[in-house]
């Protein structure tokens, strides 16, 4: 399948994709809206197939790859949905402890996309660990759709006591260097934003992707350096950044932004057309010279 960029679709379809993906407008309104832009012999539904994710375009480091090693990895959170599993990653033949990164998926489970960006990580030397919050329901079901539909019937409270008690293993993982970064992509980037102020002891570098921001209060207890990414045309999240920039200033919270210009929430993701090659490199190079500098000391 030829592969679509942002540039082939109507801006006003991509934001009415977006709040359809993130639950502000059910399918059969989405489709009612994006009705308008069905031209051309294109029909509702293959306007839907073209925005959803394909995943066999995209796969950069692949699961055999043997310059690293991975396996699923069991793991028990017993303030959250207590029997968890995620897939990690390393470099096959490590030569010390290896600075540990958590990596955290999207409002659909742990998808392929995840996977790669966790075999990404442990080929540039980390320790990668990627849980799945769907494990309680029997995992990721290769269906992005029916992922946001399990993860929605799930306690997102509990959610968070899944990733922090991942976080935790990853600190005293007999491989690792005893210092704990986290990168997350939307859900996942509100994620990275709360474990950095719920357990400011144990996260030691932050780089969420369009996440969703914590309050004021929250903010203050935050310790770790943050490396955050934004896409220029995500209006519903970066409506959040003025507030929070704010709180970061007030609290002495080292941090940069990164607001690039031209781009969609999701741009890292590529397996859709948001993705952006030119944002996503940027942001992965900075995001993996943080890491570096922040974790391997």
């Amino acid at each position: 399948m030829e592969r679509k960029t942002a540039a082939d679709f109507d801006q006003e379809l991509l934001d009415l994709y977006d709040y359809y993906v993130h639950g502000r407008l059910d399918r059969r309104e989405f489709m009612d809206r994006a009705a308008k832009f069905a031209v051309g012999g294109l029909t509702v539904a293959s306007l839907m197939g073209l925005l959803n994710p394909q995943y066999a375009l995209a796969e950069q480091v692949p699961p055999d790859d043997d310059r690293i090693h991975t396996e699923r990895l069991d793991y028990a959170s017993p303030d959250g949905h207590g029997a968890m599993q995620g897939l990690l990653a390393r470099p096959a033949q490590p030569t010390g402890p290896l600075p540990a990164v958590l990596v955290v998926h999207e409002n659909r489970g742990l998808n392929p996309y995840i996977e790669d960006v966790t075999r990404r990580l442990a080929l540039a030397g980390f320790l990668a660990f990627a849980p799945d919050a769907l494990y309680p329901l029997g995992g990721y079901p290769g269906n992005d759709d029916e992922g946001r539909t399990m993860q929605r019937e799930l306690d997102r409270a509990k959610i968070v006591e899944d990733f922090i008690a991942a976080a935790q293993l990853l600190d005293a993982h007999e491989l690792g260097n005893g210092r704990v970064g986290v990168v997350g992509f939307c859900f996942g980037g509100y994620v990275s934003n709360t474990l950095a102020w719920r357990i400011p002891d144990v996260i030691n570098a932050a780089a969420p992707y369009y996440g969703g921001q914590p309050n004021a209060e929250e903010t203050a207890r935050i310790k770790a350096p943050l490396l955050i990414h934004y896409g220029e045309l995500d209006k519903r999240v970066n409506a959040g950044w003025p507030d929070y920039e704010t709180a970061l200033k007030a609290n002495n919270v080292d941090y940069t932004m990164h607001m690039y210009p031209g781009v969609n929430h999701g741009f890292h993701n590529d397996t859709t057309p948001r993705y952006d090659e030119k944002a996503a490199e940027l942001s992965w190079t900075r995001t993996v010279a943080f890491f570096n500098e922040h974790l391997r000391g």
